[in-house]
């Protein structure tokens, strides 16, 4: 059974977890921030129409808002090691193919840059900065709803340390 209260006490959670406002959460789901507040307060429940827009704001599932902590996984497919490598590569392979200064290369690394607070291309030739970037491709896909499988961690990544990185948080989602 769903529970205002419950609904709202997870909206506000993942919404300060983002450092959002009621009122840019609001504004990004296309609601007033009194709607946020009601929302949080337990003393309404989101329209269905706003609820995969909100959910995508909050980078969780209709689920997850909707039973809070009776969160049960829902994967959407498997993520492999080789694929996330594969990933990064072809940015590299952008720059190759169009040109360091081509636009369409250039705003690509300058969002990641900005997006992430830091610098996508230094991955490129050093080794550790590059699993790094792998590393928090397969994390932003397992909070998306994808698994990823131990042995695959532990065979595809060089350093030690974003193996137990990726092992911890693996098991914390409960991903054995």
């Amino acid at each position: 059974m769903i529970n205002n209260e419950t609904v709202g006490k997870q909206i506000a959670h993942l919404r300060t977890d983002k450092g959002l406002t009621q009122t840019e959460l609001g504004e990004r789901v296309g609601v007033s921030f009194q709607a946020v507040s009601k929302w949080e307060r337990g003393e309404t429940l989101p329209d269905v129409s706003v609820l995969p827009d909100l959910a995508d704001v909050l980078e969780t599932t209709i689920d997850t808002l909707l039973r809070g902590a009776e969160q049960h996984a829902v994967f959407k497919g498997k993520c492999k090691v080789a694929d996330m490598i594969a990933g990064v590569q072809s940015l590299q392979q952008m720059g190759e193919l169009l040109g360091k200064n081509n636009l369409l290369y250039r705003h690509a690394i300058e969002g990641i840059n900005h997006g992430m607070n830091t610098d996508v291309e230094a991955a490129f030739s050093d080794e550790f900065i590059f699993e790094a970037f792998v590393a928090e491709a397969i994390i932003q896909n397992l909070k998306a709803g994808y698994y990823i499988d131990i042995s695959d961690v532990k065979r595809n990544f060089k350093h030690q340390h974003f193996r137990d990185i990726m092992i911890d948080y693996v098991k914390k989602c409960n991903i054995n």
